[in-house]
């Protein structure tokens, strides 16, 4: 049996776990500052993850318009962040 770091053995644990999706939802709050800048972010009232799809929320008309143009680079982003292909749509409320 070949021998694995913690670190692998948490990722092959957590790939076949369905705690995986409570994680990735904390890291996307944990980083979506970097990812999307700290203006952008101070105005989101709210992120989350429901299975292949990220909800925004915010109160700012501006600010909602803004993210529905910008859907295909948010999603590439989080992605990114996330080191996997987890988002496929965003939905601005």
């Amino acid at each position: 049996m070949a021998e694995l770091s913690i670190q692998e053995a948490m990722q092959q644990f957590l790939k076949h776990s369905r705690l995986k999706y409570g994680i990735q939802a904390v890291q996307i709050e944990e980083v979506w500052a970097e990812i999307m800048g700290a203006t952008i972010a101070k105005y989101t009232d709210s992120i989350k993850i429901t299975g292949t799809t990220l909800f925004i929320s915010s109160t700012v008309a501006p600010l909602k318009n803004e993210l529905l143009y910008q859907k295909e680079t948010i999603i590439q982003r989080v992605n990114e962040a996330l080191g996997e292909k987890v988002i496929k749509e965003v939905v601005i409320l």
